[in-house]
C-alpha cells in the first residue's frame, strides 16, 4: 500500500540510532506490522465485495457503528484508525513474552523506542516468542507467552492508514468489540512512554465506561445479555487473580529481608497457587464447565500475575477520576493528561482517594 516504504525507511532510521544488539527483534517487528497493514483494506471494499461472507459484513458494519460511536460520544479521535479490515490467518495479532524473578511479581522490561520501557517483548511469530522464553526460562525467570488480538501504534501510523480491523478480534461479543476499540483508541489520546500500569489502566477505564455506555444506549437485548454473561465470569476471574496476586505479593515482601530458605519460601509460594487452582476449579464449576481461563491457570505464574496487574491495577482510581469529573469526556481526558505530565510517583500519588486532584476544581 501507499506509505509503507516510508515506513520502512522510519524504521529503519530509529533502528539505525538504536544500534545492532536487537536488530533481528526489531527487523520482526517492523516486517510483522507491515504485512500487517499490507493486508489490510478499506471496509467499504469489504462490504462491497460479493465474496465477503455476510456475518463478516455485519461485523464489520457494526464496527464502524462503534467507530462513530467512540468519536461522537467519548471524543475519542476521528482518524483513519478501524476503517480498515486485514484478515490475519492466525489466532493472534501478536504474542507478548513477559518474565519475573522466583519470588517477585515485578516483571522484567525492556526499553523501546517511543513506547519507553514496557514490561513484554511482542513477536508476530509465536515460534519466536516461544524461543524468547524459553531463553529468559534458561536465566532462571519465570516466563508467560500469551497472544494479543490487537495492539495500537499510538496513532503513529495514521497517515500510512491507521491501526485495522482484525481478525483476531472482529467476532467477539458486541460489548467486547466495543471494549477493543475504546481502549486502542485511548491510546491515542494519551500513553506515557515507560508507564504500562498508568496507560493500561487507563485505557482500560475508558473501554470499561464506554462499553457499558454503547450497551445500554446502542446494543440489543440480546448482545446485552450475551456480555452480560461474558463480562460476569471476567470480573469473578479478576476478583480470584487480585486476590491471589495480593497473597502472593505479602508473602514475597514479609520474606525478602529474612533469612528464610529457598524451599520454605517455595512451599509458601505454592500453597497459594495450589489454593488459586482449587478456587478456579469450584468457579468453573459455577460456570457451568465454562473453560476459557483454563490454559492461563495451567500456566500461572508470577510473570502471568504481573502482567495481569498493568490492565487493572488503577482502573478503580480512573473511574473514580471520570466521575469527579461529572462524566465529562474532554474534562476527563484533560485531568488524565495533567496527570501524565506528573513525575512517575507523583502521579500514581495523585491518583491515591487523598491525592491532590480530589482537592481541585471539577472547573465549568
Amino acid at each position: 500500500m501507499a506509505g509503507i516504504a516510508g515506513l520502512v525507511a522510519i524504521v529503519a532510521a530509529t533502528l539505525s540510532l538504536s544500534g545492532c544488539a536487537d536488530l533481528g527483534y526489531y527487523w520482526q517487528s517492523v516486517s510483522g506490522h507491515v504485512s500487517l497493514m499490507e493486508a489490510a483494506r478499506p471496509v467499504n471494499d469489504w462490504l462491497a465485495d460479493s465474496h465477503t461472507p455476510e456475518k463478516l459484513k455485519e461485523r464489520l458494519e457494526l464496527s464502524q457503528r462503534i467507530r462513530r460511536f467512540a468519536v461522537t460520544e467519548l471524543d475519542e479521535p476521528d482518524n483513519a484508525s478501524y476503517h480498515r479490515y486485514a484478515d490475519l490467518h492466525r489466532s493472534a495479532a501478536v504474542w507478548n513474552v513477559v518474565a519475573a524473578p522466583e519470588f517477585s511479581l515485578t516483571l522484567k522490561t525492556w526499553c523501546f523506542p517511543v513506547a519507553g520501557c514496557v514490561g513484554y517483548r511482542g513477536y508476530f511469530n509465536e515460534a519466536a516468542a516461544r524461543r524468547e522464553a524459553a531463553r529468559l526460562k534458561a536465566q532462571g525467570l519465570e516466563v508467560s507467552v500469551y497472544g494479543v488480538p490487537a495492539y495500537s501504534t499510538l496513532g503513529w501510523m495514521n497517515w500510512a492508514g491507521g491501526d485495522p480491523l482484525l481478525s483476531t478480534f472482529i467476532n467477539y461479543p458486541e460489548g467486547e468489540l466495543a471494549r477493543i476499540i475504546f481502549h486502542e483508541l485511548a491510546h491515542q489520546v494519551l500513553y506515557v512512554p515507560g508507564d504500562t500500569v498508568f496507560n493500561e489502566s487507563y485505557a482500560t477505564a475508558v473501554e470499561r465506561l464506554g462499553s457499558a455506555r454503547w450497551l445500554a444506549e446502542k446494543a440489543s437485548p440480546a448482545a446485552r445479555d450475551e456480555y452480560a454473561r461474558f463480562d460476569a465470569r471476567r470480573r469473578q476471574f479478576r476478583a480470584l487473580t487480585q486476590a491471589t496476586r495480593r497473597q502472593l505479593a505479602a508473602i514475597y515482601k514479609e520474606n525478602e529481608a529474612t533469612a528464610l530458605d529457598r524451599s520454605a519460601l517455595l512451599a509458601m509460594k505454592n500453597r497459594a497457587l495450589q489454593e488459586f487452582r482449587d478456587s478456579y476449579a469450584k468457579l468453573k464449576a459455577s460456570w457451568g464447565g465454562y473453560a476459557g481461563y483454563d490454559a492461563w491457570v495451567a500456566g500461572a505464574n508470577n510473570a502471568s500475575f504481573g502482567a495481569l496487574a498493568a490492565y487493572d491495577e488503577l482502573v478503580p482510581a480512573f473511574e473514580a477520576l471520570f466521575k469527579r469529573e461529572g462524566g465529562n469526556w474532554p474534562r476527563f481526558y484533560d485531568a488524565v493528561k495533567r496527570l501524565a505530565a506528573l513525575p512517575k510517583d507523583e502521579r500514581i500519588k495523585a491518583l491515591e482517594p487523598n491525592g491532590p486532584l480530589h482537592g481541585e476544581s471539577n472547573g465549568g
